[in-house]
């Protein structure tokens, strides 16, 4: 039976504006960026959630209202995609009412919280202790409020920024990703494959997706880590940000 996934989380509207530069300003040292064109999408739990619909099914959002005015503006330069500048704009985020969701009626929960308010602590905690199979990928500094989670997907600064806060028990739930040096759990590592990487938008996001996918269709969190690399590699590869794809030699 095809399992369902629900992604809980903070979306925003990542807007890429891209530029060519032919000078510097005569006033300031900095580059006159003359806009070519500009692209936008769903970002944070929004693009998580796109990520999985483009290579599964079953997968529903609960995500913030009004998410269009929270914006991340990329300045980027067309030829060498060096980003010179990301402007935010921040406007308040409604709590979500976690008691009132159907966990029960998923088979998989996954948290992608960037710590804009939409979820606290305590509501994270909550879902961790109603639901046995929840997945996190969290901004916030870790604490016992995870550590009835299944696992946690967190990079290698974030992991160094909870580090005094992950006891033995809780190392043992988290999948660290560390880019071109791939993932390791539970003190094994697993390799990446080298690609040229033109952009690192969203990667976090798309292996996060793949990695709910593929334990959704395996139940094997060794093998979906594996797939969630290899998916995330295909990404990276690509300018602004790109959906993920199911590698030719793994199938649901």
């Amino acid at each position: 039976m095809t399992k369902k996934i629900l992604v809980i989380g903070d979306t925003c509207l990542d807007r890429f504006v891209y530029c060519h530069v032919d000078r510097l300003a005569p006033d300031l040292p900095v580059p006159v960026l003359r806009v070519i064109r500009e692209t936008e999408n769903p970002g944070m739990a929004k693009n998580v959630e796109r990520n999985v619909r483009a290579i599964y099914t079953h997968c529903s959002l609960v995500t913030n209202t009004g998410w269009k005015s929270l914006t991340k503006t990329r300045y980027v330069h067309e030829s060498s995609n060096h980003t010179f500048l990301r402007v935010d704009t921040d406007p308040p985020v409604t709590r979500i009412n976690v008691r009132k969701l159907p966990l029960k009626a998923y088979d998989i929960i996954a948290i992608s919280d960037y710590d804009k308010g939409f979820l606290t602590d305590a509501d994270i905690e909550y879902i961790c202790g109603h639901h046995d199979t929840v997945f996190i990928d969290t901004k916030k500094v870790l604490g016992p409020w995870v550590r009835q989670a299944a696992f946690i997907k967190i990079n290698g600064a974030e992991y160094e920024h909870s580090k005094r806060a992950i006891t033995p028990a809780l190392a043992k739930k988290i999948i660290c990703t560390k880019g071109s040096l791939g993932a390791e759990y539970q003190g094994e590592h697993y390799p990446v494959k080298k690609v040229e990487v033109r952009d690192l938008t969203g990667a976090g996001d798309s292996f996060f997706a793949a990695l709910i996918v593929r334990y959704a269709e395996a139940g094997d969190i060794h093998d979906a880590i594996r797939f969630a690399n290899e998916c995330a590699s295909e990404v990276v590869a690509h300018q602004g940000v790109s959906l993920i794809k199911r590698p030719k030699l793994v199938h649901g």
